[in-house]
């Protein structure tokens, strides 16, 4: 951090001294875990380039479309572009998918039918998804449609059970779900050498079983995806990672040609699929947020390992560490303190660009069991790849913090959090 960064800080923010000195002395330690980012970075914006490049992107593609959206040729060059840039056979890329529960949703009701089974791997999926599968009442769910549902847990250790997995697969399972992020559950996020292991183990057990990958949070922190690691599908959310922050909304699901057929049929109806559906202005937005995203992610990945290192050196426990590698850009924190928690995630809303004045509360949400606090000052509502901290009012009383548009912008939100912390400890 330069001398003029802290200056500015000190006499804008009231950051004290010594917290500066702390963030100076963590930045130098992160050295080579910023150089291993940002080579990840420079190898997924040159092939996010060379898809748009092969696809051949032009003006004429963010026109948008309205009504029907018959032959939306920026809607289908957006399909496309993912495609090639994850390695997959096809995609569909909509504006009107308003969550990444919503396009997780969709892919599995577009797959599975009565009588099939749904096996998730990597223990219970996020809360939202509860209703969806059925866990708990919700209507239309997939139980209320027929649809076994099957768990197996991680072990202790946050690793795949692979054995229990293996034994699980039957003839009826139909889908293998795996949650490549953490979700509010404090273990490590999937890697992409777990995620090939479990398609393996589920492929040399039943080959007609279909692997799925929730890549919520994933896309671009490693130089690969799902799709190219064993996984048949997988999904995420625009306002996500792949957004790069300018997407206003939207979703994606990307895999095998046939698969992601069906799930278009879903999206539309039987008959019509991915052919329709108007891009109407987003198109220009989705492209260039994709091209942003791996530096976007970058700037996240940065910020969360700045967070950790931070938090770290005020003896609070963190996942992953401030050195880990990670596979996704959520940055959990655990605090053992209710105050410390609600503490930390006002003092994020205070660095945000917007909505920097509001104190957050915690509130009952749609979809949680547990009242829910949540920093969110965001251009774009509920966006996780702008940063972002929240988490359920429950013990151990965890605040995941994800995303950052801009390094600098974290690192500020950081130093604010620490010095509010720090009275408090």
């Amino acid at each position: 951090m330069t001398e003029m960064f802290g200056k500015f800080i000190r006499e804008n923010y009231g950051v004290r001294e010594d917290i500066y000195r702390q963030g100076q002395e963590v930045e130098a330690g992160l050295e080579e875990t910023f150089k291993r980012i940002d080579a990840i970075r420079d190898y997924n914006q040159i092939k996010v380039l060379k898809a748009m490049q092969d696809v051949g992107i032009a003006e004429r593609h963010f026109g948008g479309s309205s009504g029907y959206g018959y032959d939306d040729i920026g809607r289908d060059a957006i399909d496309e572009v993912y495609a090639k840039t994850f390695g997959a056979e096809s995609a569909v890329v909509r504006s009107q998918i308003v969550s990444g529960t919503h396009c997780l949703c969709t892919a599995l009701f577009g797959v599975l039918r009565p009588g099939d089974e749904l096996l998730a791997v990597t223990g219970k999926p996020y809360d939202t998804l509860d209703t969806v599968i059925g866990i708990r009442p919700g209507n239309g769910s997939l139980k209320e449609f027929g649809v076994i549902y099957k768990q197996v847990d991680l072990k202790e250790n946050g690793e795949p059970d692979y054995d229990a997995i293996y034994e699980a697969v039957n003839p009826k399972t139909k889908v293998v779900l795996v949650q490549r992020s953490r979700g509010y559950c404090y273990r490590p996020a999937m890697t992409l050498a777990q995620i090939q292991k479990i398609s393996e183990t589920v492929k040399n057990k039943n080959k007609s079983t279909l692997v799925f990958t929730d890549n919520c949070y994933g896309e671009f922190v490693d130089v690969k995806e799902p799709t190219q690691c064993g996984a048949d599908f997988m999904a995420g959310s625009l306002i996500k990672n792949p957004g790069g922050g300018l997407a206003l909304s939207g979703g994606y699901i990307a895999g095998r040609e046939d698969i992601v057929d069906m799930c278009g049929e879903r999206i539309t109806a039987p008959g019509l699929g991915k052919h329709l559906g108007a891009s109407q202005f987003a198109c220009r937005n989705i492209l260039q947020g994709f091209y942003f995203a791996p530096h976007i992610v970058a700037e996240s990945l940065k910020g969360a390992a700045f967070a950790s290192a931070m938090v770290e050196r005020a003896g609070i426990e963190t996942s992953p560490k401030s050195t880990d590698v990670r596979s996704d850009i959520v940055q959990c924190i655990k605090f053992n303190d209710p105050e410390l928690m609600k503490t930390f995630c006002r003092a994020i809303q205070a660095g945000a660009p917007v909505d920097s004045f509001v104190i957050p509360e915690a509130a009952e949400l749609p979809g949680y069991d547990d009242k829910v606090i949540m920093a969110a000052g965001a251009f774009v509502q509920g966006s996780s790849i702008e940063l972002s901290a929240d988490g359920p009012m429950r013990e151990p009383y965890i605040a995941y913090m994800q995303g950052g548009l801009t390094y600098a912008n974290v690192k500020l939100a950081v130093l604010i959090a620490m010095q509010e912390i720090s009275k408090l400890m």
